[in-house]
């Protein structure tokens, strides 16, 4: 059964009923506001034409997503070549819609055909040559991921009038020889933001003038999710709802090529791939850039056809898997970028006189056409190919040496399932660990311990997460060097060289949890719960919005439970089991919510005496405050970071956080929270100040460490990176490239953690952080600031040169201040970037809910 659910159209059928569509019986045109010549076809009237469903000629005015719902849903209802689905929902609760397109005979045997093609990756060996013959091609095509860059979509539109109306040999032999799935909106919520703004800021008269308002859109801008994360970054890691829905799109017909298309720079003209050759992934085969290059010559065969511009394998890479056009090549496919000078506005003025909005979907279009051309002209190509790259993976993970990749839980079940979830949705087995084993001075113990064998069909893809490298064909990228997901979820990992016998048990899709009970009295004096398990935060602000009050330990101590004795470390938080206010019945049962909630136990002493250590009502566990926070945002602040943090804390940890306009902070009621974080400008310093010298707690993170360290927040002194001196006396050939070749994009750097530090509760010495960027911190000089330093020899993995190292090595990673009655917190790095570093948001959920203790 195909898990997608089929779209019924009930408004496009009353349309087709009252007649609403009066096309003639054949059309010759394509329909869109600019020529497009197209011999031997001619198109069925019967098949509305999107002006008719939309209300504008495609090109004229952009589209909005419900009206490319709606145009989809009426060609779906009336060809019998077209099935609509609907494979996921956005946070703003629009549809995530593709189109299953090819001909009818075909789509009789639909569900047999994604069968025999899965075979190509389940069970590559026994899929003969003369098998592939006889398969269609499967190509996935997809539109606008970032919505501000909207051609794409616009070109989906009449893509799929042209699929759907086209008559003629060449639309018949194609339909037959493939299946498209044809996936017009990668970002609805984004190209809606994107084109409300374009559309209402547009005259009767449209004008070319760059500085009109039509031209330029407000913060955050339309190329972002709702959470304003790029979409872009996240098909690897796949945090976000928009990209779960559309991987699982993807794994279920496992297509032999995906095509994703953007937008660029208005002075430019239209790029397809390859890239740059030197910035291919090593875990890429060869022969997935040979086929990139085969149906490049069908791009450059179309946009001559039609007189425009184009370059390849000048700009752009195929390195990080994260993205649309390189996601593909690590699973058997080819992926394909296009990008096409961007008009943004309806009409803009370029270096080569006026660029219309109409001409960018021209482009998109044609590379529509000249992919389906290509893949129904490589078709045994292109489904060999995926079949070898699978039958080869058990080659590929023999010549690596490695077996298998250990993990440990590393103290959390909520990290570990985090890990194995991405896992396990990109079609990679994870096992419970069957014994205790030792290797590269680490223990993995059996109970909190998986282990991920090489040998099975997505070794490439296993090997791409896990491995850890600082050597490079290229010193140039176009986007981070280093995703090592185990590091990301700050998780123990080691090699396994050895055989695997003995060591594979269960196959699990989460981590297991051992905890969940109360252990004790029933009639307890308090609640000790140990801090330090993921999600504990998440479940102690439930508690404290039934008006519980919780306090935390600040020194250990120890307690008698059911006559034994155990021992407890700062940070321990420690619920009284009577309160004003609130029932000990009610107290009981959210406690005991809790510990099932994040999988741990609970101990419920007797009595308040310890044996040794303070007793639980000491003076030295102060009751914490239930947090209120405000992120700044808007002008001054960037959008991406900005939305790390609040989908972190809105949609991960389900906590109410507010949105504050930076330009606001000094007319604002400050006063409504305890928390506030900057990932930019802070706005207002000295309101900021004053609030802060009150009892507030300012979290900066990222670019609002330098913010903070500018205006005397905090005591940083910022280290010197001279780009310049580097470049003195190079020619000027190579000025760029060197240049270049001293940012960091992001790789993986060590630091060290003073664990007796409140922010650092529930961490181990030693810490992996995401570094992108050269400023950097000296390590604060007065007692107790510092909380993380940067090792003296960093990097654990990516690129880095030995000047960057300089300056990373012995800086601040995250550092605490005080400030009258509050607290300054610095964060040098995102603690939550692309939403899959879940390791360093500890420290910042640390920072917003233990305000009291540190």
């Amino acid at each position: 059964m195909n898990p997608f659910r089929l779209l019924v159209a009930r408004s496009v059928l009353v349309l087709v009923t009252a007649g609403l569509w009066t096309s003639a019986s054949v059309a010759q045109t394509v329909p869109l506001a600019v020529d497009f010549p197209m011999s031997g076809i001619t198109y069925d009237g019967e098949i509305p034409r999107p002006e008719e469903v939309i209300g504008h000629v495609v090109g004229t005015r952009h589209t909005t997503p419900h009206q490319v719902v709606d145009y989809f849903k009426a060609v779906a209802e009336v060809s019998d070549r077209v099935v609509l689905r609907q494979h996921g929902e956005t946070y703003e609760g629009r549809p995530l819609i593709h189109a299953v397109v090819t001909s009818p005979g075909n789509h009789a045997r639909l569900e047999e055909i994604r069968a025999a093609n899965l075979r190509l990756s389940d069970d590559p060996d026994n899929v003969s040559d003369q098998d592939l013959e006889s398969m269609p091609v499967i190509a996935y095509q997809g539109y606008s991921i970032h919505g501000n860059e909207a051609s794409g979509t616009e070109a989906s539109l009449v893509y799929l009038y042209h699929l759907a109306a086209g008559r003629g040999a060449a639309v018949d032999d194609a339909l037959n020889n493939a299946v498209l799935i044809v996936d017009p909106l990668f970002n609805p919520d984004g190209r809606d933001r994107f084109a409300d703004w374009v559309n209402r800021n547009r005259g009767a008269v449209h004008t070319t003038d760059g500085q009109d308002r039509e031209h330029n859109e407000p913060w955050p801008g339309g190329r972002t999710n709702h959470y304003f994360f790029d979409l872009n970054r996240d098909w690897l890691p796949a945090q976000l709802k928009e990209s779960q829905a559309r991987i699982e799109l993807f794994h279920n017909w496992r297509p032999q090529v995906l095509t994703d298309h953007h937008e660029m720079g208005s002075n430019s003209t239209f790029f397809f791939q390859p890239g740059i050759p030197s910035r291919t992934n090593l875990n890429t085969p060869p022969r997935n850039q040979e086929l990139t290059g085969m149906i490049a010559e069908y791009h450059a065969e179309q946009l001559d056809a039609i007189g425009s511009l184009y370059y390849s394998e000048e700009s752009f890479d195929d390195f990080y898997y994260g993205k649309g056009s390189t996601f593909p090549d690590i699973n058997g496919s080819v992926g394909i970028l296009f990008e096409q000078a961007s008009s943004r506005s309806l009409e803009t003025e370029t270096q080569t006189g006026t660029l219309h909005y109409a001409f960018t979907a021209k482009n998109q279009f044609a590379t529509s056409l000249s992919t389906l051309k290509a893949v129904t002209s490589l078709r045994t190509e292109l489904l060999g190919y995926q079949r070898d790259f699978y039958s080869g993976a058990d080659d590929f993970a023999r010549e690596s040496g490695i077996n298998a990749y250990l993990i440990s839980d590393g103290g959390s079940a909520g990290r570990a399932s985090g890990l194995i979830e991405i896992l396990r949705r990109h079609r990679i087995d994870v096992f419970q660990l069957a014994r205790t084993v030792e290797t590269d001075g680490l223990s993995f113990d059996a109970e909190h311990s998986y282990i991920v064998p090489l040998a099975q069909k997505q070794a490439r893809l296993i090997e791409a997460v896990m491995e850890e490298t600082d050597t490079f064909v290229d010193s140039l990228f176009y986007d981070v060097s280093a995703w090592t997901l185990p590091r990301a979820f700050n998780l123990p990992f080691a090699e396994w060289r050895s055989n695997t016998r003995g060591l594979i048990g269960d196959p699990v899709d989460e981590a297991s949890r051992s905890g969940g009970r109360i252990l004790g009295s029933a009639s307890p004096h308090a609640y000790l719960v140990p801090w330090g398990e993921y999600y504990l935060p998440k479940e102690l602000y439930t508690v404290q919005d039934k008006g519980v009050h919780v306090r935390m330990a600040t020194q250990a101590f120890s307690s008698d439970i059911d006559g034994v004795r155990r021992d407890f470390e700062p940070g321990t938080l420690i619920i009284p089991a009577n309160q004003d206010g609130v029932s000990a019945s009610d107290i009981r049962t959210a406690v005991g919510a809790l510990a099932q909630a994040v999988g741990i136990d609970v101990y419920a002493p007797s009595t308040g005496l310890t044996p040794s250590g303070p007793d639980l009502g000491t003076g030295t566990a102060p009751v914490l405050d239930k947090p209120r926070i405000a992120i700044l945002s808007g002008s001054g602040s960037s959008s991406g970071s900005v939305g790390e943090i609040w989908h972190l804390l809105s949609e991960r940890f389900r906590l109410p956080v507010s949105l504050l306009e930076v330009d606001r902070v000094g007319r604002s009621d400050l006063d409504r929270y305890n928390v506030i974080v900057t990932t930019g400008s802070g706005g207002d310093a000295d309101a900021l100040k004053a609030w802060v010298r009150s009892g507030g707690t300012l979290i900066a993170t990222g670019g609002g460490t330098s913010w903070v360290a500018s205006n005397d927040f905090a005591n940083l002194e910022r280290r010197d990176f001279d780009t310049d001196s580097l470049l003195a006396g190079l020619p000027y050939d190579d000025l760029s490239a060197t240049r270049g070749a001293q940012s960091l994009g992001g790789s993986i750097f060590s630091a060290t953690v003073d664990v007796t530090h409140p922010l650092a509760y529930g961490y181990d010495r030693s810490v992996p952080l995401f570094r992108r960027g050269t400023t950097f911190f000296d390590k604060p000089d007065a007692p107790g600031t510092a909380v993380a330093t940067y090792d003296d020899q960093p990097l654990v993995s990516g690129y880095a040169t030995s000047h960057h190292l300089e300056a990373a090595s012995g800086a601040m990673a995250v550092a605490s201040f005080g400030m009258g009655r509050g607290n300054v917190v610095t964060i040098a790095d995102s603690p939550a970037f692309r939403a899959f570093w879940w390791g360093p948001s500890s420290f910042l959920l640390n920072a917003v809910f233990l305000t009291q203790v540190y």
